[in-house]
């Protein structure tokens, strides 16, 4: 499979599916999730999605790091430890992978997010002691 050098969508015109929300993360309401994924990096570790939900209230489990962007509407998100923060239009957060936060949508939102699969400590060791011994190759400036 051969991926293209750039990867552009309108985001409005991404035709998305249902995606249900696990019954057990549900607190309140019938929310209703839907979503698309409509990007892959080289590696396979960072995917994009856009991603939408009807009013309701119910728990999210981060598997992997997730940063979001809030296109339409808003949402209020807590975790334990964490104030309730309400992000709409034009907002971002990370979610760290691992992660539990509880979402309350008051009545619709829609958001473009990032996904990146953790690497395996190994691996993430190998790449942070590559990217340090480069920093230290480099030519020092005058």
């Amino acid at each position: 499979m051969t991926l293209s050098a750039i990867e552009a969508v309108s985001l409005d015109h991404i035709l998305l599916e249902d995606d249900p929300i696990n019954r057990d993360w549900i607190i309140s309401g019938i929310p209703a999730a839907r979503s698309a994924q409509w990007s892959v990096s080289k590696d396979g570790t960072t995917t994009t999605h856009v991603w939408d939900c009807t009013k309701g209230r119910f728990r999210w489990y981060f598997h992997a790091d997730e940063i979001v962007h809030i296109i339409e509407g808003s949402v209020t998100v807590q975790a334990d430890g964490i104030a309730k923060r309400t992000l709409g239009v034009g907002d971002a957060a990370l979610f760290r992978a691992g992660s539990w936060s509880e979402w309350e949508v008051d009545e619709y939102v829609r958001k473009h997010a990032i996904l990146r699969s953790p690497l395996h400590p190994t691996v993430s060791f190998g790449v942070r002691a590559a990217r340090r011994a480069a920093r230290m190759l480099r030519p020092k400036a005058r």
